[in-house]
């Protein structure tokens, strides 16, 4: 496959995904793709399908602005931003679930997919979830066993 090809691809999976599309996303990937993202990892058309239809209900307003695409044939790699309103059920790391805040997010990306017989194999997502979680309200905590409460530093706030 040709760079413009797997780049071809790319966009045709960035139309399906801002236009929610869950037929066109899953036309993009092989059969038996795999989808690797923060959350884990998706094996499959019916787990592939589950992760965009999750985020899909979580931010029913959610685009991708890609705003930098590396020149090279395989992967196809992308720099993006996502934005949108979470409106809906977002599962977290730890099981639960946090109903729509009403919040907007905007969370900076990359992304690479690997492709063959004009079809995505692998698709892996980075983006930093820290950043997804705090413009939702969520804050990071630390526990007693943290290595300044260890050591008697005081914590921040002393």
């Amino acid at each position: 496959m040709t760079m413009g090809d797997a780049h071809a691809l790319k966009d045709k999976l960035l139309e399906a995904f801002n236009a929610h599309d869950l037929d066109r996303v899953l036309q993009c990937h092989s059969r038996d793709g795999v989808l690797v993202t923060p959350e884990g990892v998706a094996e499959g058309h019916d787990q592939i399908a589950s992760f965009y239809e999750e985020v899909f209900k979580g931010f029913p307003d959610l685009r991708m602005t890609i705003w930098h695409t590396v020149s090279c044939a395989d992967p196809a790699v992308t720099e993006w931003m996502l934005t949108g309103t979470h409106d809906g059920p977002l599962a977290l790391p730890g099981g639960g679930v946090l109903d729509g805040t009403g919040r907007p997010v905007a969370v900076r990306g990359t992304s690479t997919c690997s492709v063959g017989n004009d079809k995505i194999i692998t698709h892996r997502i980075y983006y930093d979830q820290l950043e997804l979680y705090s413009q939702l309200g969520g804050e990071l905590l630390f526990d007693d066993r943290s290595t300044s409460a260890a050591e008697g530093r005081p914590s921040p706030g002393d």
